[in-house]
C-alpha cells in the first residue's frame, strides 16, 4: 500500500509539474484520457444546462403514456465522432430538430467552463452536423508547428489558430491580402515566416523595403526583384504590369475556343495553361505601404500616383496572371491620399497584430468583420506575434506566427536560392551581391550599363 501512494504521489507531482512546465505534453499524457471521461460523463448534463437539448417527440410521449412508462427525457445532441488531438478534442454532433448551428456557437463559452477546458469553438460542416473543437491549454503561448501540413502549391502554413488547426496562406483562394501592425507586433516576424514558407516552392518573390532594405535585403538570395527606396519601387511595379499585360497575351492565345473543345479546357488563367507554358506565378511583398503613399512634394506626388495606380492594377487584374500581392503597413487609411481604400477593397485577406487605437482595427476589419475589431484592439503589447485575421467572407480567427529568427530563414533561403526564377522584365533589379559588404549596399538597377 505504501508503495502504491508513492507511485501516486509521484505521478500526481509530474502531472502537475507538465501541466505547469509544458501544457502540451502535459496533454499529451495525461489531459487528453481526462478530458474525454469528462466530456462523456458530462455531457448529457452539460448539454441540458446550457439549453442544448429539446423536448422528446409527441409520438415517444404518447407511447409512454399509452404503455404507462416514464416520460422520456429531454435529448441532447448525438454525438458522431469523438477525436483526440495534439491540441484538444474534435467533437462532431448530429443536432436534433429544432436546433440550429448558432445555438451551439453562443453556449460555446459555457461548454468550455462545463467541460473544463481552455478554448471551444464551432463551426458548421453541412446541414444538421456541427463541428466542435475543443483546446486543452493555451497553444499561442508558445507555438508549435505539426510536423506534418496539409502544404499545395501556392498554399502554405504560417500560424498556428486558438483552435489548434494550422492557419495556411492560400493565394488561389486569396490572392490579395492585407498585414496591418504598430511597431513591435510581429509584423516582421508574420512575413519572415510567410517568405521562409515560400523558398521552397517554384514562386518568384519581388520585395518592397523602402526603409533601406533592412527587412528583406537579407533574404534577397531568393527574390527576383528587389526595390529600396519609391523611385525604384516605381519602375518595379511598372514592370510588373508589363508582365501582367504579356501573360494575359499568352492566355488569349491558348484559349482555344471552338466548338470541339470542352469547356473544362479552355484557359482563364495561368492555372488552366499546359504546365510547359506556364509563366511562374509572383508574390510582391510591399513592406510599408504608407512609404510608397506619403509625399512632400509636386514630384513625389507624381510618383506616388504612378505607384498606387499599378498596384491598383495588380489588385484588380493581377489574379489571373499569377501575380499576388502581401501588403505591410502600420496604418492603411484614407488620410494616405486617394486611391488607397479602392486598393483596400481588393485586398480580401486581412490580418491585423496588436494596433495603437482602434481606428487602424477599423481600417482591417471594419468593412468585413466589425466583431474582430475589438479582438484586434485587445491583443496585449507582451504578446508580441498574436493576431486577427479574416476575410470578406467575415469569419475570423486568432493566430499566431511560430518565432523564426532572421537566421533561420536566412538559411533557408539560401538553401533554395536556386529555386530563384529569372523574369525578363525585372532582370535589372535582381539583387546584386557584391564580394565585399563593408560599404553600403544599393538595391537600385543592378548597372546602367547592362540596361
Amino acid at each position: 500500500m505504501t508503495g502504491f501512494t508513492v507511485v501516486l504521489v509521484l505521478v500526481v507531482a509530474a502531472a502537475g509539474l507538465l501541466r505547469w512546465r509544458r501544457p502540451a505534453w502535459y496533454w499529451l499524457t495525461f489531459g487528453v484520457t481526462l478530458a474525454v471521461v469528462r466530456v462523456l460523463v458530462r455531457y448529457g448534463s452539460v448539454m441540458d444546462a446550457c439549453g442544448l437539448t429539446v423536448p422528446p417527440a409527441r409520438w415517444r410521449l404518447a407511447l409512454a403514456r399509452a404503455t404507462n412508462r416514464p416520460i422520456p427525457e429531454s435529448r441532447a445532441p448525438r454525438i458522431l465522432r469523438l477525436r483526440p488531438t495534439r491540441t484538444g478534442l474534435v467533437l462532431r454532433l448530429k443536432l436534433r430538430p429544432g436546433q440550429d448551428a448558432f445555438d451551439v456557437a453562443a453556449a460555446s463559452d459555457r461548454l468550455r467552463h462545463s467541460f473544463a477546458m481552455y478554448g471551444v469553438t464551432s463551426r458548421e460542416l453541412r446541414s444538421g452536423v456541427v463541428e466542435v473543437r475543443m483546446t486543452g491549454y493555451d497553444v499561442l503561448k508558445r507555438v508549435q508547428m505539426p510536423a506534418k501540413t496539409d502544404t499545395r502549391p501556392m498554399r502554405v502554413p504560417v500560424a498556428l489558430r486558438q483552435d489548434g488547426s494550422v492557419h495556411y496562406r492560400d493565394y488561389r483562394a486569396i490572392p490579395h491580402a492585407l498585414t496591418l501592425g504598430a511597431t513591435e507586433s510581429g509584423k516582421s516576424v508574420y512575413q519572415r515566416n510567410l517568405v521562409a514558407a515560400l523558398a521552397p516552392m517554384d514562386v518568384a518573390l519581388v520585395g518592397i523595403d523602402c526603409k533601406q532594405g533592412v527587412e528583406l535585403f537579407p533574404l534577397a538570395h531568393r527574390f527576383s526583384a528587389l526595390a529600396d527606396d519609391p523611385d525604384t519601387a516605381a519602375e518595379v511595379l511598372d514592370a510588373l504590369v508589363v508582365r501582367m499585360e504579356r501573360t494575359y497575351q499568352v492566355i488569349r492565345a491558348q484559349q482555344r475556343i471552338t466548338a470541339d473543345v470542352p469547356d473544362a479546357e479552355i484557359a482563364a488563367d495561368i492555372w488552366d495553361l499546359p504546365d510547359h507554358l506556364r509563366p511562374v506565378p509572383v508574390v510582391v511583398l510591399v513592406d510599408e505601404v504608407a512609404e510608397l503613399a506619403l509625399y512632400a512634394n509636386k514630384e513625389e506626388e507624381k510618383r506616388r500616383d504612378r505607384i498606387i495606380t499599378a498596384l491598383v492594377r495588380l489588385a484588380q487584374l493581377g489574379r489571373a496572371a499569377g501575380i499576388y500581392l502581401e501588403i505591410c503597413g502600420q496604418r492603411f487609411g484614407s488620410e494616405l491620399g486617394k486611391g488607397i481604400t479602392m486598393l483596400r477593397a481588393q485586398l480580401t485577406g486581412r490580418t491585423a497584430h496588436r494596433v495603437n487605437d482602434e481606428t487602424s482595427a477599423n481600417m482591417a476589419f471594419g468593412d468585413i468583420a466589425p466583431d474582430a475589431v475589438l479582438a484586434a484592439i485587445q491583443i496585449p503589447a507582451e504578446m508580441r506575434g498574436l493576431a486577427i485575421s479574416g476575410d470578406s467572407s467575415g469569419g475570423w480567427h486568432r493566430i499566431r506566427a511560430p518565432h523564426t529568427s532572421l537566421r533561420q530563414a536566412v538559411n533557408i533561403c539560401n538553401r533554395h536560392a536556386d529555386r530563384t526564377p529569372d523574369l525578363p522584365e525585372l532582370a535589372s533589379f535582381r539583387p546584386d551581391f557584391p564580394a565585399s559588404t563593408a560599404a553600403p549596399v544599393s538595391l537600385a538597377k543592378a548597372s546602367s550599363a547592362a540596361v
